[in-house]
């Protein structure tokens, strides 16, 4: 039986003629969200793909998008959607030097659609990228445009004097799609090693929507706010294509000057726009904790003393989240819903008052920063996923029986999975291997990259790379990378992830930590001090000078050493995996410096290059002593 006929572009038909007069697009201007219709949207995406046509860009061609997230985002790409061309999206963190000229040459990218802000980019190495025939400039730019530059108010000129004449020709392109037509060239952010382009059909995103919706429902009435950037097929598939299929509308954070004034710009308009469910990746989730329990330590110390009080209480009630409330634990439900009324509500109000929940995406999630969330009356609701399978296989969810702290939820139906030992065997539930899953959303396949596709998908089944188990609760649990692991000097492999996590999450002086170990004696730390943690502690003591960094450093050890056996989180990890030596990095793991990824994810590799002298230095008699003078510097320099 042929399969039925489900792109992109039918899914969005599909809800014009349902949703048409309602609300879509929410963009800020002149100082408040207005809206874009479903029915105005179509009719600028159609503008937008007939003057691509007009250009000279046919059906299969490639098509960049180099901007941030904003309606003209949605829409361009609807628009060459239409056209029948293939989107290439790309982060705006991408240096114009290395990575962004990679992805354009790779992808043999034609066009590219620009924001004003990210034009210089582009400019620079425009020469250098003959494929490249259009540069589409979104915004008003400075000095005004140069050759081969056209603004997109006149390519959706174009767009009207061709579908004069070529309407039916143009509408034609559209419905000849096929489930298999390519939609996306999404390249990877090689946390682990160079970046891939990973190809996903029209069919890949449908299925995943469909996927998804099995598990999470959204009512047509809802509002989303989308945080993170456009470009990741996480923001794709749950940031839009479901709300699309839901007829629900899609906000997008005011963009500004800066990309620190657009991180600004998330706590106001997520007030503004009042928005039922974001998305959220862990570093993300640690600023709106950070941000709450600044808010409460600046209403003083009884405030912040009956927080503290009704978090245990909460903490204590939900329990693994899947059993809330059972048990004895009833008689706390009235303490429970008194903190509610008199704490979590003006907490809630900060985020609009009306979210319901958070979806996480990306590394994994602290359980204990999932209970805080859960707690607040925001669950923060972990997912699964990768970019090769477009990207959601599993996820917890609001609906009774489906959360469980510590997992990664619910596998998304339909969808098969097996854990698979490194000898290819499937392993029974509850035991750890790679987990290997297969369906309608596995991509098909690694762009120009023959052998890495073989490698990675093998008779329809995706090799996800990862670690996990199912549970016998029917959870699926992630444990990590398997190119992250810590290899011990006999073999042995531990994940550090979760572990790294829990450091960070749980202590006050830690901003970032890699756990390393490459058949090495013993596992060593990498630590990035909190600047701001540090010294209010070390100010506190009233230390200065040299004795100030020696006492930095003993601290530091002193939170590690929580996790060693008699520690207050001993019992936590295995006592071989915990860091018996640590070195201090004199710079943060940031996207500028390419240590970490546009969601946040440490970039392994590039940090233990990064950093390979701090590395060596840990495994010598001197790098054992925690206050040596490497450290010392590194902690002088961070710390200022």
């Amino acid at each position: 039986m042929e399969k039925k006929k489900r792109t992109i572009i039918d899914l969005f038909e599909e809800s014009v003629s349902k949703y048409g007069n309602k609300d879509f697009l929410l963009e800020k201007h002149n100082g408040k969200f207005e809206p874009t219709s479903y029915g105005v949207a179509k009719r600028e995406a159609l503008r937008t793909g007939a003057g691509l046509c007009a250009l000279g860009i046919e059906r299969g061609d490639r098509v960049a998008i180099l901007a941030e997230g904003c309606n003209n985002w949605i829409i361009s790409e609807l628009g060459l959607l239409y056209a029948g061309a293939i989107s290439v999206p790309l982060s705006i963190k991408l240096e114009e030097a290395n990575d962004l000229m990679f992805r354009l040459k790779h992808s043999d990218s034609k066009l590219i659609f620009v924001s004003k802000y990210q034009l210089k980019k582009v400019r620079a190495i425009a020469k250098e990228l003959p494929d490249l025939k259009h540069i589409v400039v979104w915004g008003d730019v400075d000095g005004g445009l140069q050759e081969g530059e056209i603004s997109l108010e006149t390519l959706k000129t174009m767009g009207d004097e061709y579908l004069k004449s070529n309407e039916e020709d143009f509408r034609a392109i559209a419905e000849s799609l096929k489930n298999d037509d390519i939609a996306t060239i999404t390249y990877t952010s090689g946390t682990t090693a160079d970046p891939k382009g990973v190809v996903l059909t029209h069919r890949n995103y449908t299925a995943n929507v469909e996927q998804a919706l099995s598990v999470v429902n959204i009512p047509s009435s809802w509002r989303t706010l989308i945080i993170l950037p456009l470009d990741h097929c996480f923001a794709h598939v749950v940031g839009f294509y479901i709300m699309i299929a839901c007829g629900a509308a899609v906000a997008t954070t005011e963009v500004g000057r800066t990309p620190m004034e657009t991180l600004k710009n998330i706590p106001i308009n997520i007030k503004e726009v009042r928005p039922h469910f974001l998305l959220s990746v862990p570093a993300l989730a640690k600023n709106f904790r950070k941000s709450i329990e600044t808010t409460i330590r600046k209403k003083g110390k009884t405030t912040e003393r009956l927080f503290n009080l009704a978090l245990k209480t909460s903490y204590a009630y939900q329990a693994d989240g899947y059993t809330k409330g059972r048990g004895w634990r009833c008689l706390l439900k009235p303490a429970v819903m008194l903190f509610d009324k008199v704490l979590y509500s003006k907490v809630r109000e900060g985020f609009g008052g009306e979210l319901n929940f958070f979806i996480g995406g990306g590394a994994l999630l602290d359980s204990e920063l999932q209970r805080f969330f859960y707690a607040v009356g925001m669950p923060m609701f972990q997912g699964y996923g990768l970019s090769e399978a477009t990207p959601v296989i599993s996820t917890n969810a609001p609906s009774k029986g489906n959360h469980r702290f510590g997992s990664s939820g619910r596998l998304v139906q339909p969808l098969e999975i097996k854990i698979m030992d490194s000898e290819g065997k499937e392993l029974p539930v509850g035991e750890k291997g790679e987990i290997v899953i297969k369906g309608e959303n596995v991509m098909a396949g690694y762009w120009k990259n023959p052998d890495s596709t073989a490698d990675t998908v093998r008779d329809g089944w995706l090799y996800t790379g990862d670690m996990g188990y199912m549970g016998k609760d029917n959870f699926l649990y992630v444990l990590g990378r398997f190119k992250s692991l810590l290899i011990s000097s006999d073999g042995e492999k531990y994940s550090p992830e979760g572990m790294e996590e829990a450091m960070v999450d749980k202590s006050p002086l830690i901003d970032q930590i890699m756990i390393y170990n490459n058949q090495n004696p013993y596992t060593i730390a990498l630590v990035v001090a909190s600047k701001e943690g540090l010294n209010r502690k070390l100010d506190e003591l009233g230390l200065s000078g040299d004795a100030r960094y020696a006492e930095a450093a003993k601290l530091l050890g002193a939170e590690i050493a929580k996790y060693r056996k008699g520690g207050v989180y001993g019992d936590e990890f295995p006592d071989r995996w915990v860091p018996a030596v640590i070195t201090f990095a004199d710079e943060a793991f940031t996207e500028q410096n390419g240590l970490v990824n546009s969601t946040m994810k440490v970039v392994r590799n590039k940090v233990e290059k990064h950093f390979a002298s701090n590395i060596e230095h840990a495994y010598t008699a001197e790098g054992k002593v925690i206050d040596n003078e490497r450290n010392i510097a590194s902690l002088r320099k961070l710390l200022g």
